[in-house]
């Protein structure tokens, strides 16, 4: 949240007068304080600063490094290759991937998951093949939108990848790499460990937050 500047003139000019002896404009002093500091407060981030990021991860046939603008042909090439499949099996959605995404619209996606990933808000990484050359997949770790779980984990494989059986190999590595190098104590693989339809109701309640009894 910003503090516009008549905002801040006014919590002087209530601060002022509360010294005066206004008690009342000591109050209200006292809450325009409370809500400069709320907005200066950092954000917690959705790992502890002593955690390590893992940046290159090497499996059984590829390797995990972080998404980024260096990758957003690959990256670009492999989502494209598989529009319907992904459209059915990881977005749900016919918005992404789809015919008509531009070049600039692919970096300005791959420029955001470095942002984020350097600012240890959530981390994306590139399936690649062990040389480099093409990508297989990609996984997500992300913060949990419900309460009681430390991260969500998503992930999509090419549709060649996934006819040739890599998609459950993934997961089956995913789960293990991140109960062995990630610091969390519960995570949710939505429509793997839990159906999506159980997922989205958690969802829609935890954005709803609590029922309020009459």
């Amino acid at each position: 949240m910003t503090l516009r500047l008549r905002d801040i003139g006014a919590g002087l000019i209530f601060a002022s007068l509360a010294i005066a002896g206004y008690p009342a404009f000591a109050e209200v002093s006292e809450a325009t304080k409370t809500v400069a500091m709320t907005a200066s407060a950092p954000q917690p981030s959705f790992v502890a600063a002593d955690f390590t990021v893992p940046t290159l991860i090497e499996g059984p046939g590829f390797k995990l490094v972080p998404l980024g603008p260096d990758l957003v042909k690959v990256d670009f090439d492999a989502y494209m290759s598989s529009i319907e499949h992904l459209q059915r099996t990881f977005s749900r959605s016919d918005r992404w991937p789809r015919q008509g995404i531009t070049d600039a619209d692919a970096l300005r996606d791959m420029e955001n998951e470095q942002s984020r990933f350097a600012g240890r808000k959530s981390f994306a990484y590139a399936v690649l093949t062990p040389d480099g050359k093409r990508e297989r997949g990609s996984v997500y770790v992300s913060p949990s939108p419900v309460k009681g779980h430390d991260a969500t984990v998503r992930m999509w494989v090419t549709k060649a990848d996934y006819d040739a059986g890599f998609d459950a190999e993934l997961y089956k590595w995913v789960t293990a790499w991140v109960q062995k190098d990630w610091p969390f104590k519960s995570v949710v693989y939505p429509g793997r460990s839990i159906e999506w339809a159980t997922w989205d109701s958690m969802v829609a309640a935890s954005k709803a937050g609590p029922a309020v009894s009459k």
